[in-house]
């Protein structure tokens, strides 16, 4: 009967893990592009001033594409071509600093 319970325990605490992984899994992939493109002030900096137009980039589904928001994402291919992220990716990870 102890086996029971205890197995019956543990289903109840894992069904939540579970759930609490899928809900978070965008926000830390976001936080992973992000925490891979701001290490400097001068990165910072450049793109904060994109921020607006990130946003206006997510929010229209990539049709309003801004002038800031076009360098920053030049800069960031340049300097970390590494990242395989597309330009929604990258706008979200600006969004997210």
């Amino acid at each position: 009967m102890r086996i029971l319970l205890f197995l019956l325990t543990g289903l109840c605490v894992a069904t939540p893990v579970l759930a609490f992984d899928q809900t978070t899994m965008f926000g830390a992939r976001s936080s992973y592009v992000t925490s891979k493109i701001t290490s400097t002030p001068f990165e910072n900096k450049l793109l904060g001033a994109a921020r607006d137009d990130a946003a206006s980039f997510v929010a229209t589904d990539g049709r309003v594409r801004g002038a800031r928001l076009e360098q920053a994402l030049r800069w960031l291919r340049k300097q970390h071509p590494e990242l395989a992220a597309n330009d929604r990716e990258l706008a979200e990870a600006i969004l997210a600093q």
